[in-house]
């Protein structure tokens, strides 16, 4: 089996927040060798300048891996990697951003995201949500109240514990191929707990079930008792199938991965499956 990673894009906006993200994606990109968009939709009547994108140079040198004053060129020759830096012009940034994707197609979005709730997030939706939703791509969302897995000053990876909700729909497998090709990327072995909540967890193949172990049964609220198996189990990361809005109810509030995500304490890798009830 392979990561199935060849790019990466990670939208920036800048911010501090953005740059929790930026270190995950370039961290991930390394551990792969691929290709690593960092995109800016520019705000009409104030462009960013160049120097605000992500330093990648001077990350790196900050990891120990690269000499700051090397040019960009020899990255891919020493790291194998290759980044792009591509300010879009000023639109609506969920369009720019699924414009620029549809032209440079990735297996992997980091996102940054505010996890708004209530009032706040009708009044400022989210982005990160509404790319994860239109792209049908893989996303690892950075929560602001989220710890993340790349400690941004050394670069160093901390994933020892996966927690994978489990449900009938979406099916778990893309969930769990996601958890195999996750570790397989960062050279990792983490322990990868497996829950349902309700009475009957759904079927896994016989490879699933030897390598990922039994499922774990749960009550009550189905996102409450996620963020409550992510926090008592210490998880470094939520990986979770996500078939989108799938009613009028989750139109309103968010799916359930958007709903686990606003408060997750670590990031959350939404898995995106398509499928018929």
């Amino acid at each position: 089996m392979t990561s199935g990673i060849h790019a990466i894009m990670h939208p920036t906006d800048f911010s501090e927040l953005s740059l929790n993200a930026f270190v995950h994606a370039l961290k991930l990109a390394l551990a792969v060798r691929s290709k690593l968009y960092l995109v800016h939709v520019t705000d009409r009547g104030n462009e960013d300048p160049w120097h605000a994108f992500p330093h990648v140079r001077q990350t790196l040198a900050r990891w120990g891996l690269f000499n700051a004053t090397e040019p960009p060129e020899t990255l891919a020759a020493k790291l194998g990697i290759q980044v792009a830096k591509v300010e879009v012009e000023p639109q609506d940034p969920v369009s720019g951003l699924l414009h620029f994707l549809a032209g440079h197609p990735s297996d992997l979005m980091a996102l940054a995201t505010h996890g708004r709730e209530g009032l706040p997030r009708w009044w400022r939706p989210s982005i990160a949500e509404a790319m994860s939703r239109r792209s049908s791509t893989r996303t690892l969302f950075i929560s602001a109240q989220s710890r993340g897995f790349v400690d941004p000053a050394h670069g160093d990876v901390r994933l020892t514990r996966i927690l994978i909700p489990l449900d009938h729909h979406p099916p778990p497998a893309a969930a769990l191929r996601a958890a195999q090709q996750f570790s397989l990327a960062l050279d990792l072995d983490p322990a990868v707990r497996l829950i349902h909540v309700g009475t009957r967890p759904p079927a896994l193949a016989a490879s699933e079930a030897r390598f990922l172990g039994a499922v774990e049964l749960h009550s009550g609220n189905v996102v409450d008792a996620i963020l409550q198996a992510a926090v008592e189990g210490q998880a470094d990361l939520i990986i979770m199938a996500t078939a989108g809005h799938d009613s009028l109810l989750d139109a309103a509030r968010g799916s359930t991965v958007e709903r686990v995500v606003r408060h997750a304490p670590c990031p959350v890798l939404a898995v995106p499956v398509i499928h018929s009830r």
